[in-house]
């Protein structure tokens, strides 16, 4: 067997790791693992079906402007999704059908200014068209 990576799990650098954990819990991830020093989480695993996400506390102030990566998820329902989110006072795009995924996008920020695209599955019901 030809050696070579298998797996991926992005890891950021957020300001407050607490604050990003309540974040993620919204879009449904819950904690695999953490690390606690002196009382404060500083590190955290989050796993959310097939989606996991590493976060660490920065040890620097995070610029949103200087972040070159953003977080691509899928949801089985973005545009029900997106009303969840919007419920709980979160600012989420309206549903945008670029070509790479016709069936909707939705576009919001994590605490930290990460920019997370969500896409609607493959083979599930597309959003409404009126749902923007």
């Amino acid at each position: 067997m030809k050696p070579a990576v298998h797996d991926l799990v992005p890891f950021a650098h957020v300001a407050d790791v607490a604050r990003s954990i309540a974040f993620y819990r919204r879009l449904g991830f819950d904690i695999a693992d953490s690390l606690e020093v002196e009382g404060r989480t500083v590190w955290c695993f989050l796993e959310a079906a097939d989606a996991r996400l590493m976060l660490a506390r920065a040890d620097e102030p995070v610029d949103p402007k200087q972040q070159a990566v953003l977080f691509y998820l899928y949801s089985h329902d973005v545009a029900a999704l997106r009303e969840k989110l919007l419920g709980e006072g979160i600012a989420v795009s309206a549903i945008t059908r670029p070509e790479h995924m016709p069936d909707g996008e939705i576009r919001a920020e994590d605490p930290d200014g990460y920019t997370l695209l969500i896409g609607q599955l493959p083979g599930r019901p597309s959003a409404p068209p009126d749902s923007e």
